[in-house]
């Protein structure tokens, strides 16, 4: 049994592949791929796998941006961080996926349909279709987002701060601080999840771990790799790079 995984998280990549091991399913892995890009280049020069586990929200984009480049004739269980109400699509169109963090009963569940239906269930593309139109919509208006407070810990409890005050936020040990001109606070919310509460006009997911506000950014240099680094107000000893598969539609972002 040969299975792909499209994800753009190594440590979730890493978690799935153990816990496929622990449900006693036997696979070879033939691929982990982080991006749409390398996805369609894989899918273009490789013989089709038996399964494929797929990340939706990648770092170049959504990953049903796939199947309009190129055919995937193989059966795929999605992997999402959406909330509840952006996948009811997946119920409605009877499609397999798990919701994150994947719970070890939920991945065996999605086995035994998979290996019932004879591995030969694919998804239809105008499922898929109905699918991106869907999850797009949820995107937008999260990307509309007007949220002014976020609610930080300070001592032994927590304070609130505006989100214009916020300068950057980064991923550290599976903390999330967030840095103002004054201060850093721990923010109880993963990156993604603050990051899609946030006017996406004002913030910038620039990698896996990193924010950036715009009006925090002071200078754009060049980096190898075809990747851009940034000098950042209050950068402490912070990196910012911004990684490979979203520096074009970051320079984009930053000219709007």
């Amino acid at each position: 049994m040969k299975i792909l995984i499209i994800e753009d998280e190594p440590r979730a990549a890493n978690q799935l592949q153990n816990m496929l091991a622990t449900c006693g399913f036997s696979y070879e892995l033939v691929a982990v791929i982080d991006s749409i890009e390398d996805a369609v280049s894989w899918f273009q020069t490789n013989k089709m796998p038996d399964l494929v586990f797929m990340d939706i929200q990648l770092a170049d984009g959504l990953s049903f941006e796939i199947f309009q480049k190129v055919e995937v004739e193989a059966p795929i269980i999605f992997t999402t961080a959406f909330d509840q109400y952006a996948i009811q699509a997946f119920k409605v169109n009877s499609v397999d996926y798990l919701l994150k963090p994947i719970q070890e009963a939920d991945l065996e569940v999605a086995l035994q349909k998979f290996e019932k239906s004879n591995q030969k269930s694919t998804v239809e593309p105008a499922i898929l279709k109905q699918l991106l139109a869907s999850i797009q919509t949820q995107t937008e208006t999260k990307n509309t987002s007007n949220r002014s407070g976020l609610l930080v810990k300070e001592g032994n409890g927590f304070v609130q701060i505006k989100t214009s005050d916020l300068l950057y936020v980064y991923s550290e040990e599976s903390i999330t601080f967030g840095v103002t001109t004054s201060k850093r606070y721990i923010i109880d919310e993963t990156i993604d999840q603050l990051f899609n509460s946030l006017h996406q006009e004002e913030f910038y997911k620039i990698n896996r771990g990193q924010i950036v506000a715009k009006r925090a950014i002071e200078k754009i240099h060049p980096y190898f790799n075809h990747r851009v680094k940034l000098s950042v107000s209050q950068g402490r000893d912070q990196e910012f790079i911004v990684s490979r598969q979203k520096t074009s539609d970051f320079k984009s972002w930053m000219n709007r």
